[in-house]
């Protein structure tokens, strides 16, 4: 897993999984902590997220709430968004649907 931006936007790539977890906590907890308004979150590169990677999203999602700041999901791969619309976490998570290449979520 790789992640690279600053406190405004950033792009994870890779495998969000239960051996990046930690290393991705730390990372999004740290740019939340440092920055103002939304922090996107540009998902194009990633390759898959298990259970574990999921929570980290989760877990970042609450913390923004609570630091006054709001994750913005930008280019969730198509598996990943049917997975989101399953869960109903479609209705929780900021998802940027702008994209041409996506089909808008169907809302459940």
């Amino acid at each position: 897993m790789h992640i690279r931006g600053d406190h405004a936007e950033l792009v994870v790539g890779g495998r969000l999984d239960v051996r990046s977890a930690a290393d991705a906590r730390t990372v999004l907890h740290s740019a939340l902590d440092g920055g103002r308004g939304d922090l996107v979150l540009d998902l194009t590169e990633l390759d898959s997220w298990d259970a574990t990677g999921l929570g980290v999203i989760m877990g970042a999602h609450r913390r923004a709430g609570r630091t006054g700041r709001r994750l913005v999901l930008r280019g969730v791969p198509d598996r990943m968004q049917r997975l989101l619309v399953a869960t109903r976490l479609h209705r929780i998570l900021a998802i940027e649907e702008d994209c041409p290449r996506r089909r808008p979520l169907p809302h459940v």
